[in-house]
């Protein structure tokens, strides 16, 4: 519990862009009308703003979330040979490691050290440009993203004390750049963020108010009217926004309808993206739509058979949870149901999720099939499974408890 109200502390430090002082939305205001000073203003040199620059990258940005990393990187690299002295393209290639370790939930450690590499050259190139000019609001802006994504990966590994000291640094260059935030909604993003996410987490957990006391109280509505904004507007962080939009919609609003379409573009946008589209393979799951959502969970195993980067366990686990659900209540398959839980249970124990969620109700369905099948061995081994594994005095153990109660008794007997 305490590491989880360190991160959700975190949470509202380590977003890209993050603003101190609440603020309307002013992704429409007109330049001139923007307290900006005339210095300020000036954005000749600015690569976040060069639609130039974003014709070029379009190509790249698509296959960074369409998992073809080597193709994004190689435009990346072809800006940094460019640009050497400018953070953009280490920042960039950093987000491209950084949705290497996302399939994983962020379990995956193997691309820590480049990760954090590139991000500590994007500080290094930012700072420079900062000293150079303290007005120059994109150096302000890629400080406080890339020292706010290093913050985010280290309070992940639990390394506090950096995470905090980066998060610090992270809304001190924030605050310098939220002047700009009228010149493009990529500067809007973090301010929906802090928005949306202050007042949740001081609703949620109470014992977090005194902390969120530090923070602007926010507006989860205008948070999500400024995420959809930024998801709509956002070349760079528009992908970034809807991925918090569909997961804000999902999981914090309990809105899976308003979700699912989120999440229907985003698998369908980028076909190759596993985390996307096991994220729309749940949300169909959910509402029912159980058609799309055998497509999408058999497409997912297909592309992990075929070794594709960024299918692995989890996505495994989801795709096979939810056809071994299928074959059994649409199908009444129940052998082909019974793979599919057990191949569940063997994802689940790959990933090291096994005491929850999926891997638990694999294990409960399948005692029931070994039941229904009159396979009383099995069953009685799943089932204790299930009464180790479910959480006290929950429908799950107490149905386990049942069985291997009445099962005992028919031994004695």
């Amino acid at each position: 519990m305490r590491s989880f109200l360190l991160c959700s502390v975190l949470l509202l430090l380590c977003l890209p862009s993050i603003a101190w002082a609440q603020q309307p939305d002013t992704t429409r205001i007109r330049l001139e009308n923007v307290d900006v000073a005339p210095l300020a203003a000036d954005i000749s040199g600015w690569l976040l703003l060069d639609k130039d620059i974003q014709t070029e990258l379009e190509g790249a940005v698509y296959n960074l979330y369409n998992f073809k990393y080597d193709k994004a990187e190689r435009q990346f690299r072809s800006l940094r040979r460019r640009y050497p002295q400018h953070p953009m393209p280490y920042f960039l290639l950093g987000l491209s490691t950084w949705w290497k370790i996302m399939p994983s939930n962020i379990t995956n450690k193997q691309y820590d050290k480049v990760f954090l590499a590139y991000m500590d050259t994007a500080i290094t190139r930012g700072e420079a440009l900062y000293k150079k000019d303290n007005r120059n609001y994109e150096a302000s802006f890629f400080l406080s993203a890339a020292y706010g994504f290093s913050a985010r990966l280290n309070a992940e590994r639990s390394n506090w004390r950096k995470a905090t000291v980066e998060s610090k640094r992270a809304l001190s260059y924030l605050e310098k750049s939220r002047e700009a935030n009228g010149l493009s909604p990529e500067f809007l993003f973090g301010q929906a963020l802090i928005n949306y996410y202050a007042p949740w987490i001081a609703d949620n957990y109470p014992l977090l108010r005194p902390v969120m006391l530090f923070f602007p109280r926010g507006n989860k509505q205008l948070g999500l009217q400024q995420l959809r904004n930024v998801a709509v507007n956002g070349f760079y962080t528009g992908p970034e926004a809807k991925v918090f939009l569909m997961k804000i919609l999902q999981n914090q609003e309990n809105k899976p309808a308003e979700a699912l379409p989120i999440a229907q573009q985003m698998a369908t946008t980028y076909p190759d993206n596993g985390y996307f589209q096991r994220f729309y393979a749940l949300m169909s799951y959910q509402v029912g739509d159980l058609r799309e959502c055998e497509r999408v969970s058999r497409d997912i195993l297909d592309k992990i058979n075929r070794g594709m980067p960024g299918y692995e366990g989890i996505s495994g686990r989801y795709a096979t949870f939810f056809l071994g659900s299928l074959m059994e209540s649409r199908y009444q398959d129940l052998d082909k149901a019974r793979d599919y839980y057990q191949r569940c249970v063997v994802f689940s124990e790959s990933t090291g999720d096994n005491q929850q969620g999926f891997y638990l109700y694999a294990l409960l369905n399948l005692a029931r099939i070994s039941n229904k099948q009159n396979n009383p061995e099995d069953a009685t081994r799943y089932y204790q499974e299930v009464f180790k594994k479910a959480d006290r005095k929950s429908e799950a153990q107490k149905e386990a408890k049942a069985y291997l109660q009445k099962n005992n008794k028919k031994k004695k007997k």
